[in-house]
């Protein structure tokens, strides 16, 4: 729905509500898609949430949360009774009432999941991380037989009555459950009636274990256009199936805790403006803090170096121009190879690849840039010596700059860490200190200080 739409809506919601209209402010919401709900959801008061969720029809309020982030979630759920969260539960998918039971406390999740109507879908559900496959799986598909007829997978297909995410693809699977083969819908419905499974299926059937990362799910789902991904253990068997619009949500998640940990920020787990002031000061401040401390070895260097500054004052000119160019190489490096870390296209191990790569890309740009700095200089201070530095010093910083930012996201990934958190800020003000040091140290060199 368009904002200006949903806007006047929200107008008519509120309206409801001021006149304590629950009833009427439920159809309101009821009319509305899942994602318009929610967006209409966030725009309300905690107590207009609960007030209005208990209202609402289950299956909508199965919507609604399903929508909203899992700390906004939390939050409703702790204000409802058992009974009305069963009922939501109930309507809700397998994997999504998994989430929801894995953010409770034990004692209520094991009261709630014993009244279930089908426990025995959810149940399976959490053993599995929420980062891992398994925890990203549902257990609502159709399983076909190796040796069933195409009349009687449509027959199935009619008393099971899939859901339009599990639908686009059939998994066969042999007598003990394991993963045999795949099949899309048309050709089932083209086949002939009374042509087997095993005639129509695909055995060569992509899959992945439940205990990968649910990022590497992702990329591969997206690397071989699927809508569907089935989920098997070390045995082949059929456990679940990840289906396109999880691995949207896992997709936009990611990018979101990357752009942050890139401007130094640890991620948000609200939407920005639902997040208290305070909550967001304590993501932020550990950073900026060890930010701060390795800002100081900017001025350390500076100050090892004063005696240069001081016979050579147009060398404090050139500072920002040089410590600019090496922190926006620097990132621009960095941000390249965390793309390629995140689709797939390097990996850990391509360390020295990836260095030499880049040491080409430096030396290229550096000659570039070395130019271009020295025609800057040499129109600002007319002194061929001090133009030759500056440009010497642009060059080897970008050289530098272009090599540690190749290195440091594939060591951090090696090492387990997030490679968005040696990048931006942090690479900017470590090329920051290290560029001063290769200024002056070759200011010593051709200016004989």
């Amino acid at each position: 729905m368009e904002a200006p739409i949903l806007e006047h809506v929200l107008v008519q919601l509120r309206n409801a509500l001021e006149r304590d209209d629950l009833v009427g402010a439920a159809n309101i919401v009821e009319a509305l898609r899942p994602a318009d709900q929610a967006d209409l959801f966030n725009e309300l008061d905690e107590d207009q949430q609960r007030a209005l969720l208990a209202k609402i029809a289950p299956e909508d309020s199965a919507d609604i949360l399903e929508e909203l982030d899992d700390e906004a979630v939390a939050e409703l759920i702790s204000s409802l009774s058992d009974e009305a969260l069963v009922s939501i539960m109930d309507e809700m998918e397998p994997d999504e009432a998994a989430d929801l039971l894995g953010d409770m406390a034990p004692e209520r999740a094991r009261e709630l999941i014993s009244r279930l109507e089908d426990p025995d879908e959810v149940r399976p559900l959490l053993l599995h991380s929420d980062e891992t496959a398994g925890g990203l799986m549902t257990t609502e598909y159709l399983a076909l037989r190796r040796r069933m007829t195409a009349a009687e997978a449509i027959e199935a297909i009619r008393r099971w009555q899939p859901s339009e995410e599990t639908i686009y693809y059939l998994f066969v699977v042999d007598q003990h459950g394991r993963l045999s083969g795949v099949m899309n819908l048309r050709q089932l419905i083209v086949a002939d009636p009374r042509t087997r499974m095993m005639d129509i299926m695909d055995p060569k059937v992509i899959s992945v274990q439940a205990d990968i990362d649910q990022e590497e799910a992702a990329r591969i789902m997206k690397r071989y256009d699927l809508l569907a991904l089935p989920v098997v253990d070390a045995n082949n068997t059929l456990l679940g199936v990840i289906t396109f619009d999880d691995v949207i949500d896992v997709l936009e998640e990611e990018a979101s805790e990357d752009m942050q940990r890139m401007g130094g920020a640890e991620p948000l787990e609200r939407a920005y403006l639902d997040t208290s002031p305070l909550i967001i000061t304590r993501k932020r401040i550990g950073w900026l803090l060890v930010l701060f401390v390795t800002a100081t070895l900017t001025g350390s260097v500076m100050r090892l170096f004063q005696y240069e500054m001081q016979a050579v004052v147009s060398l404090a000119i050139f500072i920002p121009l040089l410590i600019g160019t090496g922190g926006n190489a620097g990132s621009q490096t960095t941000a390249t190879i965390i793309r390629s870390l995140a689709t797939g296209d390097i990996e850990p191990n391509d360390v020295f690849r990836v260095w030499w790569h880049e040491a080409r890309v430096g030396i290229l740009l550096g000659m570039g840039m070395a130019a271009a700095a020295y025609i800057r200089a040499i129109t600002w201070e007319p002194n061929p010596a001090l133009a030759l530095t500056v440009s010497t010093a642009i060059m080897t910083l970008v050289l530098w700059a272009t090599g540690v930012g190749s290195v440091l996201p594939l060591v951090a990934a090696k090492m387990g860490i997030d490679p968005a958190l040696v990048s931006g800020p942090l690479m900017s003000t470590l090329v920051d200190a290290t560029g001063l040091f290769i200024y002056f140290s070759i200011a010593r060199l051709i200016l004989g200080l």
